[in-house]
This record gives C-alpha cells, structure tokens and sequence, in this order.
C-alpha cells in the first residue's frame, strides 16, 4: 500500500493531509495479516507494523499517542534526533548527533541550535562549540560543552528549544469512495485490499475476454481445416 509506503503530505482547497512513511516489509505483513481475518484487531495489526518508519532515522518516542493515530487516523507523534555524548579535548564533553528527525534539515537545525543558544544564553552558556563534522562515512554533529556545564541538562534544553526534537501531526485523509476522508489504518488497509481486488478482477476479465476472442478464432480455423477441400472450393 503505497499510500502507507511512501506517506503523503500536501494542502487542497480546505483539507490537508500527512501521512507517515512505514516500513515495506511491515506494511505488507499488515495487509496479508488483514486479508486472513478481515476482523482482526488494530492492536493485533500493530504487533506487525507497531509505528510508523521515518527513513532519515532518529528515534520515535513511544507513547497512546501512536494508538490514537492508527485509531482515528489523526495524532501528535514526538520524534528525536539520535545522539550520544563522547569524551572531547581538555575534559569537555561532545553532544554527537548521528541521525536527525524526519524533515528537519542538518545545516538549518544547526544554524537554529546557534540562534537559540544566542537567545538564551542562561540555559546555553555551557555550549562552547557547534559545529558539522558530516563526511561520506554519515552525519556527524558535534555541540561542544564546556568543561563546567552539565551535559544533560544542555541536551535536554536542546530538545525543548531546537529542532533535536520534534513533532509530526499525522492527520490520514484520503480519496476513499470518490470522496476526501479521514481514515484509520484498518480503513486504509481495507480500502487498498477492496482497490487490489476490483484490479485483479478487471485485469482476469479483460484476459478471458482476450482468449475468448482469439478462441473463437481458433475455433473457426479448425472447422476451416476440417473441410479444407470445401473451403477451398
């Protein structure tokens, strides 16, 4: 199910839409899963595709706010760069952020870490250095902590006041029926099962009817060369 694959955002006149990415594999089990019990359970859907599957990495915080979305087809999800904190020169520690959230571009969220530790300088006083350190091997960012500072407590403000954390407003709407509709996930599994029959069915069709012409045809051949001397005639 594409829809689910890919994810999808955009505005139309009045209505908007954002999908989340999901993971291929995870997605696929789900539908088969459906098409087996057509009755089965949201919970027992999420033990095969538990959350949705971001591909710039970063971690998705676990919360019922990942229920509610699958549920109604609408949600907050809470997604966070993945860091880790190293040993650095002279006893200062490195905040190293490794994989950012979804959407958030590196150079912008860095450029924005400087800004706000210009803004706030109580809480950011520790930071003694930002910088990008990115090269082919991956992305590497690196906040340098003064020797003093807690570490912690600065990667903490960093989740509340940068974009090391962020939030994405699932809200599924989508053409169902003709018509724009908020969906659940069973509804959007349901509606792409419904959609692959009605194309199996028609591509069956249009095969049989393809045959049954040129069988007719055949047909036609082998009364010909049954009484070839009579057609020859």
């Amino acid at each position: 199910p594409n829809l689910l694959v890919n994810g999808a955002s955009g505005i139309a006149v009045g209505l908007a839409t954002n999908i989340p990415p999901h993971n291929l594999r995870e997605a696929i089990d789900a539908v088969l899963l459906q098409m087996e019990q057509p009755e089965v359970s949201l919970d027992a859907l999420m033990q095969v595709m538990p959350c949705p599957d971001f591909p710039t990495g970063g971690y998705l915080l676990d919360s019922p706010e990942i229920r509610a979305a699958y549920e109604t087809g609408r949600g907050k999800l809470t997604m966070r760069a993945k860091v880790h904190m190293e040993e650095g020169r002279a006893g200062r520690k490195l905040i190293v952020v490794t994989e950012f959230p979804y959407q958030v571009n590196k150079a912008r969220a860095l450029e924005d870490i400087l800004k706000v530790s210009q803004e706030k300088k109580t809480l950011f006083a520790g930071i003694a250095d930002i910088r990008d350190e990115s090269d082919r091997s991956g992305t590497r960012a690196v906040i340098e902590v003064k020797k003093d500072a807690d570490a912690d407590k600065i990667l903490a403000y960093l989740y509340k006041y940068s974009d090391l954390q962020t939030t994405f407003g699932v809200n599924m709407v989508a053409i169902a029926g003709g018509k724009p509709v908020q969906l659940g996930v069973k509804a959007i599994l349901s509606h792409f099962i419904a959609h692959q029959k009605n194309v199996v069915s028609r591509r069956t069709k249009y095969e049989l009817n393809q045959a049954e012409t040129r069988a007719h045809v055949l047909e036609g051949l082998i009364v010909a060369v049954d009484n070839l001397d009579e057609v020859i005639r």
